[in-house]
């Protein structure tokens, strides 16, 4: 029972650091921040993770770690292109919740470092699930395009979906869907398109 209680405290913690990050970047993270966050007592947090630099690492395993189980939960079961178009799905779906896209705007310099981190790791993750001797290059312009989409968002999920489909090879009826679509594009940088 002490065991699983620990687990939830290491979890809360690191899920706080994902909103410290949000709001003050690497270089201001505060533990104490942190720790009033995931609602825990400092020297809680400090018994888990003895400085911000022991956080900071645990935090980029932790994100790693939920990448890699939600890969394996969508693939379960799955075969050929259902098992391919379900991790571009993913990764479509964990892009709007990975940490680092909520940290763009505040410290940009952090999120391209840890993209060039992440990158090797990501594409040889995904180069198993790209068959074929082209599976490498597959697997690198996904996992460039998934980055992209982290440093530079925007409000079109299945433009995205459609680009990983695209890069993949698979079936490109639903490219042509996506590509009728008229999106406005803002003459203001600062408006959204719709």
């Amino acid at each position: 029972m002490v065991q699983l209680d620990t687990a939830t405290t290491r979890e809360r913690i690191l899920e706080a650091t994902v909103e410290v990050l949000a709001r003050s970047g690497t270089r201001r993270l505060s533990l104490s921040d942190v720790a009033a966050t995931a609602g825990v007592s400092r020297p809680t947090l400090y018994r888990w993770f003895v400085s911000k630099e022991t956080l900071l690492e645990a935090f980029g395993v932790y994100e790693q770690q939920k990448y890699d189980a939600g890969i394996a939960h969508a693939v379960a079961g799955l075969d050929g292109e259902a098992r391919l178009d379900a991790i571009l799905r993913f990764i479509v779906e964990f892009q709007h919740t990975y940490s680092l896209r909520r940290i763009v705007d505040v410290e940009p310099e952090h999120v391209v470092y840890q993209m060039n981190r992440v990158m090797p790791i990501m594409r040889d993750r995904l180069r198993p699930h790209f068959p074929g001797p082209d599976g490498l290059i597959v697997a690198n312009v996904v996992t460039r395009i998934a980055l992209s989409h982290a440093l530079i968002p925007d409000d079109h999920p299945d433009l995205f979906y459609a680009e990983l489909r695209h890069a993949a090879g698979l079936d490109q009826k639903h490219v042509s869907s996506i590509r009728h679509r008229r999106v406005k594009v803002p003459t203001n940088p600062r408006e959204k398109s719709s």
